[in-house]
């Protein structure tokens, strides 16, 4: 059975290494680590499918320097100690520092990326991290510090053209079927500017096509449909369970939630993914109904960040159980969208009030800055009447609070009893 046509056409050289010109361009800083041989410990940070594992593999291969790998999925600390020893035994025969390559760092846990840091100091290992998360937040501060982070970006249409039209040309299996493209809108658009996705895309239309080849919208669509499992083993579990997921939060079931929370951590969903979606629900979908929910999801996304699987699970199962049973309310999430939708609109460049403006020099004193400003501590029960809206937007509202609920109700009151009917 044929590989796939993503490792058939995985590059040899950097000359035929697809897209992120401004890492492997003529100036580019990786054309430099070949030309030098002098590669810093450093990180890949970019979405799936845009070359990260491919450049490492070529910087190697390139310097022809030992490579081991490990995936920070299935790998733990024992994993990583038994690597570093091997490694070692290169520095004892005086042979080139290996690299590391750690795909997915940001799986790894606070102790197992503290058993990397003796080896990246020491210079026993030359540390290449691939992640699709943000460093700064999923790998630990000595650590980061010892690497450069370099960013890869999405594929362009360009980029994926040029990819599409290598494979049409340099591949036998699709070359002895013919292979060409009549249309590529639907091709690029599945593909989302990952590269081994329009690979897989092709793969699966010449899977699903006898004889010659012929690559159209219809075609990708129909095959693509047919084959939702194949395209993207991990698409349903990434958009249809998440959707079901926040919606069975937002919608007050418990046990729809904890099925689906269930559903995301068997089929593999990265834990942090779920601690961000189980905050911004606390925000979009409780928000002041249960301010208390925001705190509580911050100290999940917290402790998942710090102890990792399994016993993760369980934090993230209390969370989805607190946030689904709590009062629901919106009223947060409509009032800035209402401002911005307002301030986007508005091409009146709206003078801010006199009275709220600062006045750190005498001539901005002069002109009037800070006049008549009423400092609110210095009135009874910490309040008095003033106006904070320009001029031309006095009692402009964008928030309303939701009195279905008990919290709201009390803020409705309050400020009912601060401002009268001017906030109703």
């Amino acid at each position: 059975m044929a590989a796939p046509l993503a490792e058939r056409l995985r590059p040899k050289s950097l000359d035929e290494y697809i897209g992120q010109h401004h890492l492997v361009g003529e100036n580019g800083v990786f054309r430099k680590f070949f030309e030098t041989g002098n590669v810093p410990s450093f990180i890949l940070w970019g979405p799936p499918g845009v070359g990260k594992t491919t450049l490492a593999r070529l910087i190697s291969a390139t310097l022809d320097r030992p490579f081991f790998t490990l995936s920070a999925v299935t790998a733990g600390v024992k994993e990583v100690r038994e690597i570093i020893e091997k490694a070692k035994q290169h520095h004892l025969f005086r042979q080139q520092t290996p690299f590391l390559f750690i795909d997915e760092i940001h799986r790894f846990n606070k102790s197992q990326q503290d058993s990397l840091l003796g080896a990246v100091e020491q210079g026993i290992v030359t540390l290449i991290g691939a992640t699709t998360e943000n460093p700064s937040f999923e790998v630990i501060s000595p650590l980061l510090s010892r690497c450069q982070v370099y960013i890869l970006n999405p594929m362009e249409d360009d980029d994926l053209r040029r990819l599409l039209d290598r494979a049409l040309s340099a591949d036998e299996i699709l070359r002895s079927r013919n292979a060409r493209a009549t249309e590529t809108e639907a091709l690029f658009r599945f593909s989302g500017g990952d590269a081994r996705k329009l690979l897989n895309i092709l793969d699966i239309v010449a899977g699903a096509t006898d004889g010659d080849i012929t690559i159209d919208d219809r075609t990708v669509t129909d095959c693509l449909q047919q084959n939702i499992a194949l395209y993207d083993k991990n698409g349903e579990q990434h958009y249809d369970v998440i959707s079901a997921f926040i919606k069975s939060v937002r919608g007050s079931d418990p046990d729809a939630a904890i099925y689906y929370l269930a559903r995301m951590l068997a089929g593999g969903e990265e834990p942090r993914f779920i601690a961000r979606r189980l905050v911004i629900l606390a925000s979009e979908d409780v928000g002041l109904a249960n301010p208390n929910a925001l705190l509580l999801a911050n100290a999940c996304f917290d402790t998942v960040h710090k102890i990792g699987m399994p016993e993760a699970r369980i934090t993230l199962a209390e969370t989805t159980i607190y946030l689904a049973t709590s009062p629901k309310s919106n009223s947060a999430y409509m009032a800035i969208d209402t401002a911005l939708d307002f301030v986007n609109r508005d091409t009146t460049n709206r003078p801010v009030p006199l009275h709220l403006r600062n006045a750190p020099t005498k001539l901005m004193k002069n002109a009037g800055y800070a006049k008549g400003y009423k400092y609110a501590h210095d009135y009874e029960n910490h309040f008095v009447e003033q106006e904070f809206m320009p001029s031309s937007l006095k009692n402009k509202r964008f928030y309303t609070p939701d009195t279905g609920n008990a919290a709201e109700a009390r803020i409705a009151e309050f400020m009912q009893r601060l401002w009268g009917d001017k906030k109703r």
